[in-house]
Formats: structure tokens, C-alpha cells, sequence
């Protein structure tokens, strides 16, 4: 079996936690110009398809109800990813408040990364976790997963795939021509990622933020504004419809850019999953605090057209196709 069919088979370990035929809530689909994060949200929604699990309604970070009469027996399902933590502090305080709102349902932490710059913000959020009675936690690598399983002594925690790889395969629709594409974060998280000394044109250098339009991004930014509206509307406007819509449009172009070259060197997390959904030679370049290298260590070393360097190379490095 393909490693990358093993990871997508390693995912049906969830349904000991949201089983086939169950009424769920899901939460923190991300609406904004992350293409990582809509992969995650794409992998998600299929898994619920093939295993039969019922959405009861979705919900983002700008949408969800400031009071929500849950159905019984319902659970509450928060999109995976690497926002568990305080450098994105509007997603975990989400998390929080509806740990803290709905003690009596079953609560599940789709695999993310975690990662606190103050242990002090740690310690809060492990003790609201932890009031929980029935609060489930997936974490994405063996790091992340034995410091976990101490914080969060009072939560069930497991290691789990990320959730983009139930979408495997991906089948680019050309072989690449072009030699090599840099796929290179250049927020936050960046750390030593940028390559340097190296030839290539400007339109080999991508992140998703270069890889969509301004006029594309535009479009995001202004459907947030709409789930805002739509908040106060009471859920009426068919917005969640069409971002599911436009985010397929999205992702066909990175499929295609990938597709359009021979190598990929990418300091993204799903710049590397993406490439491995796609069977692609790729290089992937460690970001600022190792979560990169902690997930190709737990779950992808043994994809034999990946391989992992800490910083960015200065020459590119070729591959094996």
C-alpha cells in the first residue's frame, strides 16, 4: 500500500470518537487566504461523506451563534490544523468558549498542531479543556502528543494524520514542464525558510497569498464581512454555499500550479501535504518552530519523493520523479 493511502486509511480511527451515522456540528471552517487550512476543511468534509456523518449546520470563526440550542446527543466538531495556541488567538478563545458553553456534549479537536509562546496561556487553556467531561483531542505529531497528553490530563488525546490526506490521490491535469517552484511562507511562522542565492523568475516564488489574486482575495476578505452580516441576518444568506464553491476554484489553481512543475521546495506544512497528495518530488524546508519537521518525522518520511532540510538550501536540490 502506497504510505499515503496508509495515512488516509490511519484517519478512520476517528470514527471510534464521531462513529458512522452521527449528528454533529462543525466548527472553524476557515473563510480566509490560507490554502493549507482549505485542504484541511476539504479532507474533513469527505471524510464525513464516506463515513456517513451527519452535519447538523457549519459554523466559522465570524458566524457562529452567540446562543445556540444544541441537539441532544449532537457533537461538536472543531476544524483541525496549526491554530491551537496563542499566536492565533481568535480561533483558540472559539475553542474555549464553546468547551466552556456545552459541558454536556461530546466535543472533538480535529488532528491539529499545538504550539503556546507563553506556558502560562498553555496552563489556561489545558484547565478549561480539562472541566470537560467528554473532550477529545487529535494532535498532528509525537511532540505535540506527549506534552498533551500531560497538559491535558483530564481530555483523551491521540495522534492522528492531518485531515487533508482523505483526499487522496490528487491527479494533476499536466505533468510539470517547469524545473522548480518555491512554495514559500513568509508570515510568522517563516523562520529560515527563504532561499537564498538562487535563480528562478519571480513567478516561481509563491505563497498562498501570491498564489491567489488580489482581486481573489479580495473576495475572501469581503465573504468574512458577509458571515458577519449573515450572524446578525439569522443564517439566511447562502454564504457558506458559495465559499465552499469558490474554495474549490481555489485549490484547482494550486493543484494546477503544483502540477505545472517537475520539483517543489516548500516551507508550508500542506505545501508538503499537497505535493504528497500528488505523488510530487518535493523538498520541504522546516518553519520558525519545527512543525514541519516534527510532522514529516511522525507521518511522511516514508514518502520516498519527499525530503526534509531544516533550512532553505542554497542551490535546489534535484529528485528522484
Amino acid at each position: 500500500m502506497h504510505p499515503m493511502a496508509e495515512l488516509k486509511e490511519q484517519l478512520r480511527q476517528i470514527l471510534d470518537v464521531i462513529p458512522s451515522g452521527s449528528e454533529i456540528y462543525y466548527l472553524d471552517y476557515p473563510v480566509y487566504n490560507n490554502g493549507g487550512d482549505m485542504l484541511i476543511m476539504k479532507g474533513t468534509e469527505k471524510f464525513f461523506k464516506d463515513y456517513g456523518i451527519h452535519i447538523l449546520a457549519r459554523y466559522n470563526l465570524y458566524d457562529f451563534p452567540d446562543q445556540l440550542q444544541a441537539v441532544p446527543g449532537s457533537i461538536f466538531v472543531l476544524n483541525g490544523g496549526g491554530n491551537f495556541g496563542d499566536l492565533y488567538t481568535h480561533h483558540q478563545e472559539l475553542r474555549e468558549r464553546v468547551v466552556k458553553q456545552f459541558p454536556t456534549h461530546r466535543i472533538v479537536i480535529m488532528p491539529q498542531t499545538i504550539y503556546f509562546q507563553n506556558e502560562a496561556n498553555y496552563d489556561k487553556s489545558a484547565a478549561i479543556f480539562n472541566a470537560h467531561p467528554d473532550l477529545h483531542l487529535y494532535v498532528r505529531d509525537k511532540a505535540c502528543y506527549e506534552l498533551a497528553k500531560r497538559k491535558f490530563s483530564g481530555c483523551r488525546v491521540y495522534l492522528s494524520p492531518d485531515m487533508a490526506h482523505q483526499l487522496w490521490p490528487i491527479v494533476p491535469p499536466k505533468k510539470g514542464e517547469k524545473d522548480l517552484l518555491y512554495f514559500i511562507r513568509t508570515d510568522i511562522e517563516a523562520g529560515n525558510a527563504q532561499p537564498q542565492n538562487v535563480g528562478g523568475n519571480q513567478s516561481d516564488f509563491r505563497d498562498w497569498d501570491t498564489l491567489f489574486s488580489r482581486m481573489e482575495s479580495k473576495v475572501t476578505h469581503h465573504l468574512a464581512k458577509f458571515c458577519k452580516l449573515d450572524k446578525k441576518l439569522g443564517g439566511y444568506l447562502p454564504t457558506r454555499l458559495f465559499w465552499y464553491m469558490y474554495t474549490d476554484y481555489l485549490l484547482r489553481k494550486a493543484v494546477s500550479l503544483f502540477g505545472s512543475y517537475r520539483i517543489i521546495h516548500t516551507s508550508r506544512l500542506h505545501g508538503h501535504i499537497l505535493a504528497c497528495l500528488m505523488d510530487k518530488p518535493h523538498v520541504l524546508i522546516d518553519n520558525s518552530y519545527g512543525k514541519n519537521s516534527q510532522y514529516y518525522r511522525t507521518w511522511t518520511h516514508r514518502n520516498t519523493k519527499a525530503r526534509l532540510v531544516q533550512e532553505a538550501p542554497d542551490e535546489p536540490i534535484e529528485l528522484l520523479s
